[in-house]
């Protein structure tokens, strides 16, 4: 039998001490604010960088490395080339909270309770802030549900859309980008759980209840429906598919 692997010493409680290719990156990011660099714009040369920052080029390059890997940046080859300026996603959060769930053996019904957590108050936030454009987009989102019931491909597409809609117009950045890698990370196609055709039609009766509420400007039924909805996704994940829920969370392709 293989031994347990002792904890490291950030299991432990105890700090990791940062690289200084970390620390570096750290730096970099810092002037990308300074400057005002915005998505495309080329960061200066790796002979300028070295000279500024002081050190050697296997520790700038690992920090550039660092930096792409968390889509702060692009990688571009060949002449011309060089560090391009990007905007960082949620991707990378699902990413990184994918493997964290992995390596505590957490299952997948871990994300569904955290999003009916999460879910309901997003969405009485969204009834008291969310703009006219993004109430527009949840209309949209509904009507397009509707209008393609017999779609899976389509009800999928829009029942993202419709949450991240919701968490975006909260006015809450956190939220969104929280949901974003909540919804990668259970995406119920991937992880198999199948919608027919009489579970796609009270998603949409439950989304458009949803976006009356919001619509309404009721912060309280919002939140309520939010929850009622969540609620039976669960229960009937539970029901249908039970073995989805208990399967643990891995980091795929797919996520």
């Amino acid at each position: 039998m293989t031994a347990p692997v002792a904890p490291g010493p950030a299991a432990r409680g105890t700090p990791r001490p940062k690289k200084t290719a970390e620390l570096l990156a750290q730096r970099i990011v810092a002037d990308i604010n300074r400057r005002g660099n915005t998505v495309g714009d080329r960061l200066p040369p790796e002979r300028e960088m070295l000279e500024h920052y002081s050190v050697g080029r296997g520790t700038l390059r690992e920090s550039l490395r660092f930096l792409e890997l968390q889509g702060v940046i692009a990688l571009k080859p060949g002449p011309g080339g060089g560090p391009v300026v990007q905007r960082p996603d949620a991707g990378t959060l699902a990413t990184t909270l994918t493997l964290l769930l992995q390596f505590g053996n957490a299952p997948f019904r871990t994300v569904a309770e955290a999003r009916g957590g999460l879910e309901p108050m997003m969405a009485r936030l969204a009834a008291e802030r969310m703009s006219a454009g993004h109430l527009a987009d949840l209309r949209s989102s509904v009507e397009l549900m509707g209008d393609h019931l017999d779609d899976q491909a389509v009800f999928l597409e829009q029942n993202k859309r419709f949450h991240d809609v919701i968490a975006h117009g909260s006015g809450n950045q956190l939220f969104g980008l929280v949901v974003d890698a909540l919804l990668g990370i259970l995406d119920g196609s991937a992880i198999g759980i199948d919608y027919p055709e009489v579970r796609r039609r009270a998603v949409h009766r439950a989304h458009l209840r949803i976006y009356e509420a919001i619509a309404a400007r009721d912060p309280a039924a919002s939140a309520e429906a939010m929850t009622r909805h969540i609620e039976e996704y669960i229960r009937y994940a539970e029901r249908k598919f039970p073995e989805v829920l208990a399967a643990p969370i891995v980091w795929s392709d797919g996520l």
